[in-house]
Protein backbone atom coordinates (compact mmCIF):
# COMPACT_ATOMS: atom_id res chain seq x y z
CA UNK A 1 0.00 0.00 0.00
CA UNK A 2 1.18 3.65 -1.33
CA UNK A 3 2.40 6.08 1.71
CA UNK A 4 4.19 9.24 1.64
CA UNK A 5 7.53 10.17 3.09
CA UNK A 6 8.04 13.87 4.04
CA UNK A 7 11.21 15.36 4.95
CA UNK A 8 9.88 18.58 7.16
CA UNK A 9 12.13 21.64 7.48
CA UNK A 10 12.04 23.22 3.96
CA UNK A 11 10.91 26.32 2.61
CA UNK A 12 8.32 25.93 -0.45
CA UNK A 13 8.97 28.63 -3.64
CA UNK A 14 7.70 28.60 -6.73
CA UNK A 15 4.36 27.73 -8.62
CA UNK A 16 1.14 25.41 -8.24
CA UNK A 17 -1.45 24.65 -10.70
CA UNK A 18 -4.50 24.26 -9.21
CA UNK A 19 -6.78 21.46 -10.60
CA UNK A 20 -10.17 21.55 -11.97
CA UNK A 21 -12.72 21.17 -8.68
CA UNK A 22 -13.24 17.51 -7.96
CA UNK A 23 -16.81 18.62 -5.59
CA UNK A 24 -17.83 20.37 -9.37
CA UNK A 25 -16.72 17.89 -11.63
CA UNK A 26 -18.58 14.76 -9.93
CA UNK A 27 -21.96 16.39 -10.43
CA UNK A 28 -21.12 17.59 -13.69
CA UNK A 29 -20.17 14.17 -14.70
CA UNK A 30 -23.59 12.80 -13.56
CA UNK A 31 -25.34 15.51 -15.45
CA UNK A 32 -24.33 13.67 -18.11
CA UNK A 33 -27.50 11.03 -17.75
CA UNK A 34 -29.93 14.06 -18.32
CA UNK A 35 -29.06 14.01 -22.21
CA UNK A 36 -28.50 11.58 -24.90
CA UNK A 37 -26.20 13.91 -26.47
CA UNK A 38 -22.48 14.26 -25.41
CA UNK A 39 -21.54 16.35 -22.68
CA UNK A 40 -17.33 17.41 -23.20
CA UNK A 41 -16.15 18.57 -19.87
CA UNK A 42 -12.74 20.13 -19.71
CA UNK A 43 -9.98 20.67 -16.51
CA UNK A 44 -11.35 17.48 -15.25
CA UNK A 45 -8.70 16.31 -12.09
CA UNK A 46 -7.02 12.86 -12.59
CA UNK A 47 -8.29 12.02 -9.25
CA UNK A 48 -9.80 8.34 -7.89
CA UNK A 49 -13.47 9.09 -7.53
CA UNK A 50 -13.46 10.65 -10.93
CA UNK A 51 -12.39 7.59 -12.17
CA UNK A 52 -14.87 5.34 -9.97
CA UNK A 53 -17.60 7.55 -10.96
CA UNK A 54 -16.58 6.80 -14.89
CA UNK A 55 -17.28 3.31 -13.88
CA UNK A 56 -20.78 3.47 -12.27
CA UNK A 57 -21.65 5.63 -15.04
CA UNK A 58 -20.05 3.35 -17.26
CA UNK A 59 -22.56 0.61 -15.77
CA UNK A 60 -25.37 2.57 -16.74
CA UNK A 61 -24.95 2.94 -20.01
CA UNK A 62 -22.72 6.14 -20.34
CA UNK A 63 -19.88 6.12 -23.32
CA UNK A 64 -16.64 7.64 -21.19
CA UNK A 65 -13.72 8.84 -23.62
CA UNK A 66 -10.77 10.43 -22.25
CA UNK A 67 -8.81 13.00 -25.13
CA UNK A 68 -5.45 13.83 -25.09
CA UNK A 69 -4.01 17.13 -24.27
CA UNK A 70 -4.54 19.65 -27.16
CA UNK A 71 -1.31 21.45 -28.75
CA UNK A 72 0.34 24.85 -26.26
CA UNK A 73 -1.62 22.86 -23.04
CA UNK A 74 0.80 22.77 -20.30
CA UNK A 75 1.30 19.36 -18.93
CA UNK A 76 -0.74 20.33 -15.46
CA UNK A 77 -4.05 20.68 -17.73
CA UNK A 78 -6.58 18.41 -16.82
CA UNK A 79 -8.64 15.70 -18.58
CA UNK A 80 -11.12 16.58 -21.35
CA UNK A 81 -13.86 13.87 -20.63
CA UNK A 82 -17.00 13.34 -23.44
CA UNK A 83 -19.21 11.10 -21.64
CA UNK A 84 -22.71 10.35 -23.89
CA UNK A 85 -25.86 8.43 -22.36
CA UNK A 86 -27.26 8.08 -25.55
CA UNK A 87 -29.25 4.76 -24.26
CA UNK A 88 -29.52 4.35 -20.56
CA UNK A 89 -28.73 0.31 -20.36
CA UNK A 90 -29.18 0.06 -16.39
CA UNK A 91 -30.57 1.99 -13.71
CA UNK A 92 -29.51 0.34 -10.66
CA UNK A 93 -26.32 1.39 -8.94
CA UNK A 94 -24.82 -0.96 -7.05
CA UNK A 95 -23.65 -0.89 -3.54
CA UNK A 96 -20.13 -2.09 -4.25
CA UNK A 97 -19.94 1.17 -6.37
CA UNK A 98 -21.71 3.44 -4.76
CA UNK A 99 -20.72 2.59 -1.40
CA UNK A 100 -17.17 3.53 -1.93
CA UNK A 101 -18.16 7.67 -3.01
CA UNK A 102 -20.96 9.44 -1.72
CA UNK A 103 -21.56 11.34 -4.81
CA UNK A 104 -21.95 8.51 -6.40
CA UNK A 105 -25.73 8.55 -4.80
CA UNK A 106 -26.64 11.71 -6.66
CA UNK A 107 -27.23 9.56 -10.57
CA UNK A 108 -30.62 8.87 -8.68
CA UNK A 109 -32.02 12.41 -9.91
CA UNK A 110 -31.37 12.46 -13.21
CA UNK A 111 -31.81 8.63 -13.77
CA UNK A 112 -35.71 9.73 -12.23
CA UNK A 113 -36.04 12.88 -14.84
CA UNK A 114 -35.09 10.88 -17.60
CA UNK A 115 -36.20 6.91 -17.37
CA UNK A 116 -38.42 7.46 -14.69
CA UNK A 117 -36.82 5.04 -12.47
CA UNK A 118 -33.80 4.25 -10.22
CA UNK A 119 -32.71 1.72 -7.74
CA UNK A 120 -29.78 3.13 -5.50
CA UNK A 121 -27.34 1.78 -3.47
CA UNK A 122 -27.58 3.89 0.03
CA UNK A 123 -24.37 5.58 -0.20
CA UNK A 124 -20.47 5.15 1.62
CA UNK A 125 -17.89 7.72 1.36
CA UNK A 126 -15.76 9.20 3.80
CA UNK A 127 -16.32 7.82 7.56
CA UNK A 128 -16.98 11.66 9.08
CA UNK A 129 -20.34 11.26 9.91
CA UNK A 130 -24.17 10.27 9.05
CA UNK A 131 -24.59 12.48 6.31
CA UNK A 132 -27.97 11.00 5.77
CA UNK A 133 -29.87 10.94 2.67
CA UNK A 134 -33.23 12.41 3.83
CA UNK A 135 -33.22 15.64 2.30
CA UNK A 136 -32.33 14.56 -1.14
CA UNK A 137 -35.48 12.06 -0.65
CA UNK A 138 -37.49 14.83 0.87
CA UNK A 139 -37.00 16.98 -2.69
CA UNK A 140 -37.33 13.63 -5.20
CA UNK A 141 -40.76 13.19 -3.42
CA UNK A 142 -42.04 16.94 -3.42
CA UNK A 143 -41.18 16.35 -7.37
CA UNK A 144 -43.41 13.35 -7.12
CA UNK A 145 -41.13 10.53 -7.38
CA UNK A 146 -42.48 7.69 -5.18
CA UNK A 147 -39.56 6.50 -2.85
CA UNK A 148 -39.03 3.20 -0.85
CA UNK A 149 -36.05 1.73 1.14
CA UNK A 150 -35.60 -2.03 0.60
CA UNK A 151 -32.74 -4.49 1.15
CA UNK A 152 -30.12 -1.16 1.74
CA UNK A 153 -31.54 0.39 -1.71
CA UNK A 154 -33.52 3.22 -2.10
CA UNK A 155 -36.05 2.16 -4.62
CA UNK A 156 -37.47 5.34 -6.77
CA UNK A 157 -39.92 5.95 -9.63
CA UNK A 158 -41.96 8.22 -11.46
CA UNK A 159 -43.50 6.52 -14.19
CA UNK A 160 -45.53 9.51 -15.19
CA UNK A 161 -42.30 11.84 -14.87
CA UNK A 162 -41.80 14.36 -12.51
CA UNK A 163 -43.61 17.67 -11.75
CA UNK A 164 -42.08 21.10 -10.55
CA UNK A 165 -42.79 21.71 -6.83
CA UNK A 166 -41.77 23.65 -4.04
CA UNK A 167 -38.57 22.29 -2.30
CA UNK A 168 -37.83 24.26 1.25
CA UNK A 169 -34.88 22.87 2.79
CA UNK A 170 -34.76 22.69 6.69
CA UNK A 171 -30.89 22.82 6.24
CA UNK A 172 -28.47 23.89 3.76
CA UNK A 173 -27.39 20.58 2.01
CA UNK A 174 -24.58 20.98 -0.85
CA UNK A 175 -25.43 17.31 -2.02
CA UNK A 176 -29.28 17.59 -1.87
CA UNK A 177 -29.67 20.71 -3.84
CA UNK A 178 -27.09 18.96 -6.42
CA UNK A 179 -29.57 16.27 -6.60
CA UNK A 180 -32.90 18.65 -6.64
CA UNK A 181 -31.17 20.70 -9.23
CA UNK A 182 -30.32 18.26 -11.69
CA UNK A 183 -33.91 16.16 -11.43
CA UNK A 184 -36.20 19.28 -12.01
CA UNK A 185 -34.21 20.37 -14.74
CA UNK A 186 -36.55 17.80 -16.82
CA UNK A 187 -39.62 18.14 -14.44
CA UNK A 188 -42.31 19.59 -15.94
CA UNK A 189 -43.31 23.43 -14.67
CA UNK A 190 -41.29 25.33 -12.21
CA UNK A 191 -39.61 24.29 -8.86
CA UNK A 192 -38.39 26.96 -6.69
CA UNK A 193 -35.50 25.09 -4.38
CA UNK A 194 -35.40 27.14 -1.08
CA UNK A 195 -32.17 27.82 1.60
CA UNK A 196 -30.65 26.27 -1.37
CA UNK A 197 -26.64 25.73 -1.26
CA UNK A 198 -24.59 28.77 -2.30
CA UNK A 199 -21.38 26.96 -2.89
CA UNK A 200 -19.53 27.61 -6.49
CA UNK A 201 -20.16 24.01 -7.38
CA UNK A 202 -23.72 24.58 -7.18
CA UNK A 203 -23.18 28.17 -9.82
CA UNK A 204 -20.56 25.59 -11.85
CA UNK A 205 -22.99 22.96 -12.00
CA UNK A 206 -26.18 25.21 -13.37
CA UNK A 207 -23.83 27.13 -15.60
CA UNK A 208 -23.55 23.69 -17.34
CA UNK A 209 -26.91 23.09 -17.41
CA UNK A 210 -28.09 26.58 -18.37
CA UNK A 211 -25.50 25.20 -21.46
CA UNK A 212 -27.38 22.43 -22.37
CA UNK A 213 -30.93 24.00 -22.41
CA UNK A 214 -31.90 24.50 -18.49
CA UNK A 215 -33.32 27.43 -17.20
CA UNK A 216 -32.51 28.36 -14.04
CA UNK A 217 -32.27 31.42 -12.53
CA UNK A 218 -30.53 32.34 -8.46
CA UNK A 219 -27.90 29.87 -8.16
CA UNK A 220 -25.21 31.07 -5.95
CA UNK A 221 -28.12 32.54 -3.75
CA UNK A 222 -30.54 30.87 -0.85
CA UNK A 223 -33.29 30.56 -3.85
CA UNK A 224 -32.87 28.82 -7.47
CA UNK A 225 -35.62 28.85 -9.62
CA UNK A 226 -35.72 26.15 -12.44
CA UNK A 227 -38.33 25.99 -15.33
CA UNK A 228 -38.35 22.35 -16.29
CA UNK A 229 -37.63 21.53 -20.33
CA UNK A 230 -38.70 18.75 -22.27
CA UNK A 231 -35.10 17.72 -23.02
CA UNK A 232 -31.90 18.65 -22.78
CA UNK A 233 -28.89 18.61 -25.49
CA UNK A 234 -24.70 18.16 -25.11
CA UNK A 235 -22.61 21.17 -24.28
CA UNK A 236 -18.82 21.64 -23.54
CA UNK A 237 -17.86 22.96 -20.20
CA UNK A 238 -14.88 23.98 -18.27
CA UNK A 239 -14.88 22.90 -14.56
CA UNK A 240 -13.79 25.48 -12.23
CA UNK A 241 -10.75 25.65 -10.36
CA UNK A 242 -11.02 23.69 -6.74
CA UNK A 243 -11.39 25.49 -3.91
CA UNK A 244 -10.20 23.22 -1.48
CA UNK A 245 -7.21 22.49 -3.35
CA UNK A 246 -6.31 26.15 -3.30
CA UNK A 247 -7.04 26.72 0.43
CA UNK A 248 -4.86 23.31 1.00
CA UNK A 249 -1.69 24.62 -0.93
CA UNK A 250 -2.02 27.91 0.45
CA UNK A 251 -2.16 26.28 4.34
CA UNK A 252 0.95 24.14 3.34
CA UNK A 253 3.05 27.26 1.72
CA UNK A 254 1.83 29.40 5.00
CA UNK A 255 3.30 26.10 7.38
CA UNK A 256 6.47 25.97 5.46
CA UNK A 257 7.45 29.40 5.11
CA UNK A 258 8.19 30.37 2.04
CA UNK A 259 6.81 32.56 -1.33
CA UNK A 260 4.35 30.01 -3.75
CA UNK A 261 1.90 31.35 -6.48
CA UNK A 262 -1.27 29.21 -6.81
CA UNK A 263 -1.67 29.38 -10.56
CA UNK A 264 -5.23 29.39 -11.76
CA UNK A 265 -6.47 30.25 -8.30
CA UNK A 266 -9.85 32.31 -8.59
CA UNK A 267 -9.73 34.44 -5.20
CA UNK A 268 -13.30 35.05 -4.90
CA UNK A 269 -14.08 31.91 -4.29
CA UNK A 270 -12.60 31.45 -0.51
CA UNK A 271 -12.69 35.13 0.57
CA UNK A 272 -12.97 33.47 4.06
CA UNK A 273 -9.83 31.13 4.45
CA UNK A 274 -8.02 33.79 2.47
CA UNK A 275 -9.24 36.27 4.99
CA UNK A 276 -8.38 33.96 7.99
CA UNK A 277 -4.62 33.65 6.69
CA UNK A 278 -3.90 37.06 6.55
CA UNK A 279 -5.39 37.62 10.22
CA UNK A 280 -2.79 34.76 10.95
CA UNK A 281 0.01 36.71 9.65
CA UNK A 282 0.13 35.18 6.19
CA UNK A 283 1.08 37.60 3.19
CA UNK A 284 -1.78 37.25 1.20
CA UNK A 285 -1.66 38.60 -2.90
CA UNK A 286 -3.91 38.59 -5.88
CA UNK A 287 -2.22 38.23 -9.31
CA UNK A 288 -2.61 38.05 -12.50
CA UNK A 289 -2.28 34.43 -12.23
CA UNK A 290 -3.81 33.63 -9.49
CA UNK A 291 -2.97 33.64 -5.96
CA UNK A 292 0.88 34.06 -4.07
CA UNK A 293 1.20 33.57 -0.52
CA UNK A 294 4.37 34.18 1.44
CA UNK A 295 5.26 34.09 5.16
CA UNK A 296 8.97 34.83 5.18
CA UNK A 297 9.66 33.33 8.89
CA UNK A 298 7.49 35.35 10.94
CA UNK A 299 5.86 33.23 13.01
CA UNK A 300 2.11 32.54 12.87
CA UNK A 301 -0.73 34.26 14.74
CA UNK A 302 -4.10 32.14 16.54
CA UNK A 303 -7.21 32.51 15.04
CA UNK A 304 -10.73 31.46 16.17
CA UNK A 305 -12.99 30.30 13.20
CA UNK A 306 -16.03 28.44 12.99
CA UNK A 307 -17.09 26.16 9.81
CA UNK A 308 -20.23 27.54 7.75
CA UNK A 309 -21.38 26.70 4.22
CA UNK A 310 -20.95 28.92 1.60
CA UNK A 311 -19.77 32.30 2.03
CA UNK A 312 -18.44 30.91 5.50
CA UNK A 313 -15.00 29.28 6.46
CA UNK A 314 -15.43 25.67 4.27
CA UNK A 315 -15.74 22.31 6.77
CA UNK A 316 -13.23 20.98 3.86
CA UNK A 317 -10.74 23.16 4.92
CA UNK A 318 -10.82 22.78 8.70
CA UNK A 319 -8.08 20.02 9.02
CA UNK A 320 -5.96 21.64 7.38
CA UNK A 321 -6.51 24.98 9.17
CA UNK A 322 -5.26 22.80 12.57
CA UNK A 323 -2.68 21.48 11.16
CA UNK A 324 -1.61 25.04 10.52
CA UNK A 325 -2.68 26.37 13.92
CA UNK A 326 -0.53 24.16 15.53
CA UNK A 327 2.50 26.24 15.03
CA UNK A 328 0.90 29.31 15.71
CA UNK A 329 2.09 31.50 19.02
CA UNK A 330 -0.83 31.06 20.85
CA UNK A 331 -4.12 28.89 21.13
CA UNK A 332 -6.68 28.87 18.55
CA UNK A 333 -10.29 27.53 18.47
CA UNK A 334 -11.73 25.72 15.46
CA UNK A 335 -15.28 24.90 15.49
CA UNK A 336 -16.79 21.62 13.51
CA UNK A 337 -20.28 23.09 12.55
CA UNK A 338 -21.07 21.16 9.57
CA UNK A 339 -20.21 17.38 10.26
CA UNK A 340 -19.90 15.38 13.21
CA UNK A 341 -16.97 13.06 13.60
CA UNK A 342 -14.73 15.39 11.43
CA UNK A 343 -11.86 15.50 13.97
CA UNK A 344 -9.92 12.33 13.82
CA UNK A 345 -7.07 13.84 12.27
CA UNK A 346 -6.45 15.28 16.06
CA UNK A 347 -4.82 11.88 17.47
CA UNK A 348 -2.28 11.92 14.62
CA UNK A 349 -1.58 15.41 14.88
CA UNK A 350 -1.06 14.53 18.18
CA UNK A 351 1.90 11.71 17.14
CA UNK A 352 3.40 15.03 16.13
CA UNK A 353 3.33 17.01 19.13
CA UNK A 354 0.34 18.80 18.18
CA UNK A 355 -1.46 19.91 21.44
CA UNK A 356 -5.12 20.15 21.35
CA UNK A 357 -8.00 19.43 23.61
CA UNK A 358 -11.51 18.90 21.96
CA UNK A 359 -14.80 19.66 23.90
CA UNK A 360 -18.26 18.72 21.54
CA UNK A 361 -17.42 20.39 18.72
CA UNK A 362 -14.71 22.40 19.65
CA UNK A 363 -11.32 22.07 19.37
CA UNK A 364 -8.71 23.97 21.16
CA UNK A 365 -5.26 23.93 19.34
CA UNK A 366 -1.95 25.16 21.64
CA UNK A 367 0.45 26.12 19.26
CA UNK A 368 3.92 24.44 20.11
CA UNK A 369 7.31 25.14 19.29
CA UNK A 370 8.09 22.59 17.09
CA UNK A 371 6.65 19.23 15.83
CA UNK A 372 8.58 15.75 15.50
CA UNK A 373 8.06 13.87 12.67
CA UNK A 374 6.33 10.24 13.15
CA UNK A 375 4.54 7.82 11.04
CA UNK A 376 0.86 8.64 10.98
CA UNK A 377 -2.57 6.98 9.94
CA UNK A 378 -4.82 8.72 7.07
CA UNK A 379 -8.40 8.44 8.40
CA UNK A 380 -10.46 10.17 5.47
CA UNK A 381 -9.24 12.83 2.54
CA UNK A 382 -9.05 16.18 4.41
CA UNK A 383 -7.63 14.45 7.46
CA UNK A 384 -4.74 12.96 5.30
CA UNK A 385 -3.75 16.34 3.52
CA UNK A 386 -3.86 18.20 7.20
CA UNK A 387 -0.91 15.34 8.15
CA UNK A 388 1.06 16.42 5.23
CA UNK A 389 0.89 20.07 5.86
CA UNK A 390 1.98 19.37 9.39
CA UNK A 391 4.97 16.82 8.34
CA UNK A 392 5.63 19.60 5.98
CA UNK A 393 7.05 21.65 9.19
CA UNK A 394 7.87 19.18 11.60
CA UNK A 395 11.54 17.74 12.07
CA UNK A 396 12.87 14.84 10.96
CA UNK A 397 10.80 12.08 8.87
CA UNK A 398 6.71 11.78 9.02
CA UNK A 399 5.68 8.53 7.26
CA UNK A 400 1.99 9.35 6.02
CA UNK A 401 -0.03 5.54 5.81
CA UNK A 402 -3.38 4.88 3.84
CA UNK A 403 -2.68 7.89 1.30
CA UNK A 404 -5.33 5.98 -1.01
CA UNK A 405 -7.91 8.69 0.70
CA UNK A 406 -5.40 11.56 -0.68
CA UNK A 407 -5.57 10.26 -4.06
CA UNK A 408 -9.28 10.52 -3.91
CA UNK A 409 -9.18 14.69 -3.76
CA UNK A 410 -5.51 15.95 -4.53
CA UNK A 411 -3.98 15.60 -7.98
CA UNK A 412 -0.19 15.03 -8.03
CA UNK A 413 -0.09 16.58 -4.58
CA UNK A 414 3.82 14.92 -3.59
CA UNK A 415 4.31 16.52 -7.59
CA UNK A 416 3.26 19.72 -6.95
CA UNK A 417 4.81 20.04 -3.04
CA UNK A 418 8.07 18.72 -4.78
CA UNK A 419 8.50 21.09 -7.47
CA UNK A 420 8.59 24.01 -4.73
CA UNK A 421 11.23 22.69 -3.20
CA UNK A 422 9.34 20.18 -0.56
CA UNK A 423 11.45 16.69 0.71
CA UNK A 424 8.38 14.53 -0.47
CA UNK A 425 7.87 11.40 -1.76
CA UNK A 426 5.35 8.51 -2.15
CA UNK A 427 6.49 5.31 -1.30
CA UNK A 428 5.16 2.19 -3.47
CA UNK A 429 4.86 -1.29 -1.78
Amino acid sequence: MDRIRIRGGRALKGEIPISGAKNATLPLMIASLLTEDTLVLDNVPQLADVTLLQRILGNHGVDVMLSGKRPGESEHAGQTVQLSAKNIVDTTAPYHLVSKMRASFWVIGPLLARVGQARVSLPGGCAIGTRPVDFHLAALKMLGAAIEIEGGFVIASAREGLRGARIPFPKVSVGATHTAMLAASLARGESVIENAAREPEIVDVAACLEKMGAKISGAGTGTIRIEGVERLHGARHAVLPDRIETGTYAMAAAMAGGDVELLGARPELLEAPLELLARAGVEVTRTNAGIRIRRDGAGLLPVEIATAPFPGFPTDLQAQLMALMTRARGTSRITETIFENRFMHVQELARLGARIHLDGETATVEGVERLKGAPVMATDLRASVSLVIAGLAAEGETVVHRVYHLDRGFERLEQKLARCGAAIERVTG
